[in-house]
């Protein structure tokens, strides 16, 4: 009697065929090429393209699931059939930004106001008092006297100064905008405007920031904003 018990116990105990999907956990997009490896029996494979796996294992078996740039994770098969596996990215994970398109936009803006403006940035490019002419030497420039002492040079340099400060608003609009910051902090409508309000960047990390760094820079200031959701910013005061 025990003997023919042992042919159904072997069947019991066999691996078969386990299949499923892997997923991000945030965005729950389907992730390809994460390893599945089988702790009892050491069988290990990569899931396809598609983010499907099969694997031989059994009720009880351990799956451990492994990719770079995400956290691993264990799971035990409760039964034969589909499973469902969720990785949670270990590091801020970004679709591609071409964050040199958006600068040359910026600048593009900045070379036609130049053109618009072309006496005043005629003018200010020669700064130097002494000028070199063809023939004559040394001598003094014209554009540098008009430049020092005519009221409209005196204009013309403070016209520059907003020229110059609006490029670099403009810099830090397009890459610091509503659908990026978004995007990182999940945050909408007026907690989105008071945020972008209260920590945007300066001109010098919009332009030098890696993806990666300028990522970390919102995800560190979204904590603290919503620690204090409702702190208002204080407006700079205007001189009288």
């Amino acid at each position: 009697m025990l003997l023919l018990w042992l042919p159904a116990l072997h069947a019991l105990s066999q691996d078969k065929p386990v299949v499923g999907l892997v997923f991000d956990k945030n965005t729950k997009e389907r992730i390809a090429k994460v390893n599945v490896r089988n702790l009892r029996n050491g069988q290990s494979v990569y899931n396809n393209l598609k983010a499907e796996f099969k694997i031989q294992a059994q009720p009880g078996d351990a799956l451990v699931f492994t990719k770079q740039g995400y956290f691993s994770d264990t799971l035990k098969v409760q039964r034969y059939g589909d499973m469902a596996v969720y990785l949670k990215a270990s590091s801020i994970m970004l679709k591609e930004v071409n964050v040199r398109d958006t600068v040359l936009s910026a600048q593009k803006k900045l070379e036609q106001t130049k053109r618009d403006y072309n006496k005043v940035y005629g003018v200010l490019n020669n700064r130097n008092l002494l000028s070199l002419s063809p023939g004559a030497g040394a001598g003094i420039s014209i554009d540098a006297i008009w430049n020092m002492l005519s009221r409209s040079g005196r204009n013309a340099e403070h016209l520059r100064e907003i020229i110059e400060q609006d490029y670099k608003m403009n810099v830090i609009d397009q890459r610091f905008n509503k659908t990026f910051v978004q995007q990182i902090t999940g945050l909408k409508d007026e907690q989105l405007t008071s945020f972008m309000t209260r920590y945007r960047p300066s001109y010098y990390m919009v332009s030098t920031a890696t993806d990666y760094e300028f990522a970390v820079y919102i995800k560190g200031n979204v904590k603290r904003f919503l620690r204090n959701p409702n702190t208002r910013t204080l407006q700079a005061l205007k001189p009288e």
